[in-house]
C-alpha cells in the first residue's frame, strides 16, 4: 500500500484542506537517557562501538539473572515528567511487555504499563507564525530499549529484499524515557513544532543528547483522520521519524492517503506503516497490536519504586530554567521580540552566549542581531557547536565596540567577524594587519567628497534637479576610493552640503 509523493513543503490547513477532513496526531517519544550505565545492569552505554562488545548475561536475558534499576535514569525521568508538568506517582511499578522479535533476546521487555512515572501533564508550543497552542501529556514511563537489527543484502536496508539479518545488543537495555501525547495535535506544522520544543526542553534539562542521528529520540506518530465533529477515525502508527523533515513529510504523506482511501470509499486498515523519505510514499509494516497483545504483567524480578514528596521537590528545585522561562524573562530583561527570545531560548548554549555578550556589549538588541545573525550562519555553515565557536562572547563583544566607537563600519565589521572564525584571531589585531578602520576624519572627507563632485558635474547637475537616486552615485564613488572604509552618515552629510538640496 502506498500513496503519491507528497509535495514536502505545503502545510495542511483544515478542515479547508480536501473538502473538509481533519487529522488528529498523537505522538509517542522516545528520548535515550544520558546514563553511564544500562537500565537493569552495569554494562556501559555507547554508541558506534563494535557490536556486542557491551553486554553481559542480564541484558542478553540469560536464564537465573537478576535486573537492579539504575537510579540515576529514575532521576532523569522524574525530571523530565517534572518539566512537562505531569502529577508524580508516589507508587510506580515496572511490567513485562511480552512480544518476540530478534532484537529481544527476553522475548519481553521492561516497561511500565497502567503505574506509569508521570500522568495527565502538558506542553506549551508556539509555531513560528505566532499561533500558539497545547499538547496535554498522556504520561511519562521508563523502560529499556531493544537491540538494533542491521538488514544486509538488500538495496534498500530494510528487511524487504535483504538477504539476512544480524543484530546489535549493545542498545539493549539502554534507558529510555517514553512521552505520550493525547491526541492534540492536528497538522504536521503542529507536530513538527512540538517536537522541536519537546527536544529543545529535554535536551536543556541535561538528560538526554537528544541526537536524533543517533537514535537518542525517536518519534512514531498515530495519526487517523475524520469530519470535524465526527468520531475518531481508525488510526494507523508512522514508526521511527528519525528528523523533524521526516515527521513533517511522513504525516503529509499518510494524512494523503488516508483521506484518498476514504474518499474512494474504502477503509482505513488500522496498521503500523514506514515512510519512506527518497520516494515520499508510506507502505504497510505490519498489523497494529493492542495492548492485550503484549501479555502485561508485574516484573516479578523489580520491587516498586516509591517517590517520597521531599525526593520529587528536590528534584524539581534542581531543574534548570527552562526555555518557556528563559523566553519570558529574555523578552521582559532585554526588551527582545518574541521571535528573537524564542530563538535564544530553544538553544541553551546559544542563550549562555547571547546573555555573556549582552553584558560586555552593552547592546542586547545589537548582541541578539549578531548571534542571530552572523554567528548562528557561521555555525550552521561549518557545523560547529557553540561551545567550539573560534570566537567567543567577549571577542564578539570587542567587535561590536569597534562598531560603536566608529573605527568600522557594519560591512567592515562583517569582514573581520569572518577572519575571526577563520583564524582566531581578536578584532583589533585583524583591523591592525589589514589596515582597516573605518575614515571619519571630516576633514579628510570632505576633500575627497569636493573631487568626486568637482569631477562629475553631470552627475551632480542631476541631483539639484531633483534626482535623488544620483547620490548613490557619488556614495559609491566615495566607497571605492576609501576602499569602503569611509563613514557612510559623514559621507552622505558632506555630499548633500557640497549638492545642496535636491531640486533646489
Amino acid at each position: 500500500m502506498s500513496a503519491a509523493p507528497s509535495s514536502g513543503s505545503r502545510s495542511w490547513e483544515f478542515p479547508t484542506g480536501h473538502g473538509g477532513w481533519e487529522s488528529v496526531i498523537g505522538l509517542e517519544i522516545h528520548v535515550q537517557l544520558s546514563t553511564q550505565t544500562k537500565m537493569f545492569c552495569g554494562c556501559r552505554v555507547t554508541f558506534g562501538e563494535l557490536p556486542n562488545t557491551h553486554v553481559c548475561p542480564v541484558c542478553l536475558g540469560h536464564p537465573g539473572v537478576l535486573p537492579v534499576c539504575n537510579e540515576k535514569a529514575i532521576q532523569y525521568a522524574t525530571r523530565i515528567a517534572l518539566a512537562l508538568d505531569c502529577r508524580i506517582a508516589e507508587h510506580t511499578v515496572f511490567h513485562r511487555k511480552n512480544y518476540f522479535y530478534p532484537d529481544l533476546p527476553k522475548a519481553y521487555q521492561i516497561s511500565q504499563y497502567d503505574q506509569p512515572l508521570g500522568l495527565s501533564g502538558h506542553l506549551a508550543v508556539e509555531l513560528e507564525d505566532g499561533g500558539r497552542f497545547t499538547v496535554g501529556i498522556t504520561r511519562v514511563h521508563m523502560e529499556e530499549d531493544a537491540g538494533k537489527l542491521i538488514h544486509a543484502g538488500g538495496a534498500s536496508g530494510r528487511i524487504d529484499g535483504a538477504d539476512h539479518s544480524l543484530v546489535d545488543f549493545n542498545r539493549g537495555g539502554t534507558p529510555l524515557v517514553e512521552i505520550v501525547t493525547e491526541p492534540d495535535i492536528h497538522t504536521p506544522d503542529q507536530a513538527r513544532a512540538f517536537l522541536i520544543q519537546l527536544r529543545s526542553l529535554v535536551e536543556q534539562l541535561g538528560v538526554s543528547d537528544v541526537n536524533m542521528e543517533e537514535g537518542s529520540l525517536r518519534c512514531d506518530a498515530n495519526v487517523s483522520v475524520r469530519r470535524p465533529g465526527d468520531p475518531f477515525g481508525t488510526k494507523t502508527e508512522l514508526k521511527n521519524m528519525n528528523s523533524f523533515r521526516f515527521l513533517h513529510r511522513g504525516l503529509e504523506a499518510e494524512i494523503e492517503r488516508q483521506v484518498g482511501t476514504l474518499e474512494a470509499g474504502e477503509t482505513v486498515v488500522q496498521q503500523t506503516v514506514h515512510f519512506d523519505p527518497a520516494t515520499g510514499t508510506v507502505s504497510t509494516l505490519r498489523s497494529k497490536e493492542e495492548a492485550h497483545d503484549y501479555r502485561y504483567f508485574p516484573e516479578p524480578d523489580l520491587t516498586p519504586i516509591d517517590l517520597d514528596a521531599q525526593y520529587v521537590e528536590r528534584l524539581r528545585e534542581s531543574l534548570p530554567e527552562l526555555p518557556a522561562a528563559r523566553k519570558e524573562r529574555l523578552m521582559e530583561q532585554y526588551d527582545l521580540p518574541p521571535r528573537d527570545a524564542a530563538a535564544l531560548s530553544g538553544n541553551k548554549l546559544l542563550g549562555d552566549y547571547f546573555e555573556e555578550l549582552a553584558a560586555a556589549a552593552g547592546d542586547a538588541r545589537s548582541a541578539a542581531n549578531w548571534v542571530l545573525g552572523d554567528l548562528s550562519a557561521y555555525l550552521n555553515a561549518s557545523g560547529v557547536e557553540v561551545a567550539d565557536c573560534p570566537v567567543k562572547a567577549a571577542h564578539l563583544a570587542e567587535l561590536l565596540g569597534l562598531v560603536d566607537d566608529g573605527t568600522l563600519s557594519g560591512k567592515m565589521a562583517k569582514e573581520v567577524f569572518e577572519t575571526m572564525t577563520s583564524t582566531g584571531k581578536d578584532a583589533k589585531t585583524i583591523v591592525a594587519e589589514k589596515g582597516l578602520g573605518q575614515i571619519s576624519d571630516s576633514g579628510e572627507l570632505e576633500a575627497i567628497v569636493a573631487r568626486i563632485v568637482a569631477a562629475n558635474p553631470g552627475p551632480a547637475e542631476e541631483f539639484r534637479q531633483g534626482r535623488e537616486k544620483v547620490l548613490g552615485f557619488f556614495v559609491g564613488q566615495v566607497m571605492k576610493e576609501t576602499r569602503g572604509q569611509a563613514n557612510p552618515q559623514i559621507v552622505n552629510d558632506l555630499l548633500r552640503k557640497r549638492l545642496g538640496a535636491p531640486g533646489a
